[in-house]
């Protein structure tokens, strides 16, 4: 796998719908190829973490990275930096800090609403504003079903301004064997929209 420890870093938003293990089957395939990554995690994380897995993530900056590094399988590789969800003034908050892009992965139905009205009441959501009216590349992974009018006209919202959007949504035609094999297939499509090749999925072959 090519280094790409000398590109600009990819921002990682992880918002507090379930789903994190789209979050850490990311976080695990971009540091094994090594990027560099800022990681804000929302409020409401914690709580996801709590409730799906029974685990409580540190709020410590230093102590989050090791957490996530331990979740993702990766202790060495890429470069990982955390930041408290409460920090608006980190460098990710502003548009002087250059980015290939970020992504939010798993996207609440908050979070889009938010991000939708150009409110940013947090790290996460400012670090995504900074993408849009910079003209970067932002990419959303919502995952919610079923979807009200409210949230498609939100999801519409952001899509009009450059957002892409991609639902949590999986194939089969790759034949998946595991919960993994799933979450990988989004996690690859998700990647995609910033022209990042670092999953290892089967994809559609013609025959």
């Amino acid at each position: 796998m090519p280094s790409n420890s000398s590109s600009r870093p990819l921002i990682l938003g992880i918002s507090g719908a379930s789903g994190l293990i789209y979050a850490v089957r990311a976080l695990k395939f971009l540091l094994e190829a090594d990027y560099a990554i800022e990681l804000v995690a929302s409020k409401a994380t914690y709580l996801v973490w709590q409730a799906e897995k029974n685990i409580r993530m540190p709020a410590d900056p230093l102590q989050q990275e090791k957490f996530w590094r331990q979740q993702c399988g990766v202790d060495l590789g890429g470069k990982l930096t955390c930041h408290p969800a409460s920090d608006i003034g980190a460098n990710v908050a502003s548009g002087s800090f250059r980015t290939v892009g970020m992504l939010v992965i798993p996207c609440s139905m908050s979070t889009v609403a938010k991000l939708a009205a150009g409110l940013s009441s947090d790290l996460l959501e400012r670090a995504a504003d900074v993408q849009l009216k910079e003209g970067r590349k932002l990419v959303i992974v919502p995952r919610e079903t079923p979807l009200s009018l409210i949230h498609l006209r939100n999801l519409t919202t952001l899509a009009e301004a450059g957002t892409r959007i991609v639902p949590a949504i999986p194939a089969w035609y790759h034949n998946p064997q595991t919960i993994e094999d799933l979450v990988d297939f989004v996690v690859a499509r998700a990647l995609d929209q910033l022209e990042i090749d670092c999953v290892p999925i089967d994809r559609w072959k013609e025959g």
